[in-house]
């Protein structure tokens, strides 16, 4: 079932986490949106529609024009890269600026929690020592993921984070970030082609038009850790 997102209230059971009005970027818009604190909305749409762009927009890296709010106070209060700590995006393609994977993560990280996390997405602890060079497109995907967790955001902006993994790999992802989520009260607007796993992941779906936003009725399923 498809209807128009301006006839359907948001969820009442939590409070606001991030709030998305009149926003406009290129010659897309305007979009208004919520994410609500521990939610995890799923954003679907053709290629080449906008989605990556209006994750782009939301973390202020390319102009645009609305309001953004971040428990209530306005992205324009933070400077930039307090914004995208706070509001982290994920991108599909991941940027690595030094030769080793160690190199890219701060020495301020927790030691153990980063294990943890490298350990819940399948890698050994040797793999801070790799070359980046020896990284297939899949494990960068694993790796940019929690580099983007280190920073423990309140909002994570997930640009096709599974599209390079293969099924087993797809889950443990999943359930990773679905952990970071019940953990850390922190919400997720996750960027998918992958209609099933919207399904598994998210509590609403909102499907992304030119001119505005289609919300998608979501039948929740569980996350499997099968190979």
């Amino acid at each position: 079932m498809v209807q128009p997102l301006s006839s359907i209230s948001p969820p009442q059971n939590n409070s606001c986490r991030l709030r998305v009005e009149d926003l406009r970027f290129l010659v897309n818009g305007p979009y208004t949106f919520v994410l609500k604190e521990g939610e995890c909305l799923g954003l679907s749409g053709k290629s080449g529609i906008g989605k990556t762009q209006m994750l782009r927009a939301i973390t202020d890296l390319i102009p645009h024009s609305g309001k953004i709010l971040l428990d209530g106070v306005s992205s324009t209060t933070f400077p930039a890269p307090l914004w995208r700590s706070m509001v982290t995006m994920v991108p599909a393609e991941s940027f690595w600026w030094y030769d080793i994977v160690g190199d890219h993560f701060s020495a301020e990280f927790d030691a153990d929690s980063l294990q943890g996390k490298l350990a819940a997405v399948g890698f050994k602890e040797d793999v801070l020592n790799w070359q980046i060079s020896r990284l297939s497109t899949g494990e960068k995907q694993r790796l940019a993921l929690i580099r983007g967790l280190c920073n423990t955001p309140s909002v994570l902006l997930l640009d096709e984070p599974c599209s390079a993994l293969d099924g087993y790999h797809t889950a443990l992802t999943e359930a990773l970030i679905l952990n970071y989520l019940q953990h850390n009260n922190a919400s997720v607007l996750w960027v998918s082609h992958d209609h099933e796993q919207l399904q598994r992941v998210a509590e609403r779906e909102l499907c992304l038009e030119k001119g505005g936003l289609i919300e998608k009725t979501v039948e929740r399923r569980s996350v499997s850790m099968e190979k």
